[in-house]
């Protein structure tokens, strides 16, 4: 079993074909792992490693991914974790395929080194609207199942946690503004439920100046579609 450490940090990963890096970032909110990828309409690890080298990783605390807790974490931490992992692997430049909570992630990537983002697919990101609880109660039932093995984190330090990650406004990690002035080329395909509100992929889509859309997805009739999308764009965007 893959696991790259740094500091305190413990990163469950894989690698898939060869190629152009692209990292993929799982849905499953706080528990975003790369199992997740197997209940999707379409598995990216299983499409794209024929052509890409594909990197998928748990994130920390999520799957087999281990790391301390704190009252400072939020999204930056997640983010650095992502880019130490790419630096071990020596992927200098790559493509970033997030579903769910993989929206806000990218957007933290897109924030920390854009020279290093060829292009970017959202799937279904999430996002605010109306809906902030929802956010707050599934943090916390991630954070009760960690708890136990936590005795040390103070439910100010959860609480803490859980504020900086689901107050903010928009994708919660990335205002209308940031997302008006990033010139990273995006595919942005839509969710429909509550954490992943339709109109929060339909804005990202209106504000990012170089930004797809692919409104048709999820269903059956429309993965080969979508599938081609995919491959087609990031075709078009990975260096020579």
């Amino acid at each position: 079993m893959p696991i790259f450490e740094h500091d305190a940090i413990k990163l469950y990963y894989e690698t898939h074909g060869d190629g152009f890096p692209v990292l993929l970032i799982a849905p499953g909110g706080m528990r975003s792992a790369v199992s997740y990828w197997e209940t999707t309409p379409w598995n990216p690890i299983t499409h794209l490693s024929p052509n890409y080298r594909v990197i998928a990783m748990d994130q920390r605390n999520a799957g087999n991914s281990v790391a301390p807790v704190s009252a400072d974490d939020s999204w930056h931490v997640y983010t650095q974790d992502q880019l130490a992992l790419l630096d071990h692997l020596s992927a200098e430049r790559f493509h970033v395929i997030g579903m769910c909570i993989g929206g806000p992630y990218i957007m933290g990537l897109i924030r920390e080194a854009p020279q290093r983002v060829a292009s970017a697919v959202l799937f279904q990101t999430i996002g605010l609207d109306n809906n902030r609880q929802a956010f707050f109660d599934m943090f916390d039932s991630w954070a009760n199942d960690l708890k136990p093995s936590r005795p040390e984190v103070s439910e100010a330090a959860w609480e803490s946690f859980k504020a900086s990650m689901y107050s903010g406004d928009f994708l919660f990690n990335a205002s209308r503004d940031f997302v008006s002035a990033c010139q990273t080329p995006m595919l942005v395909m839509p969710g429909n439920d509550l954490h992943h509100p339709e109109i929060s992929s339909r804005d990202v889509h209106a504000l990012a100046p170089n930004s797809t859309y692919v409104e048709k997805w999820k269903e059956p009739e429309h993965h080969a579609v979508a599938m081609q999308a995919v491959e087609r764009f990031l075709g078009q965007h990975t260096p020579a």
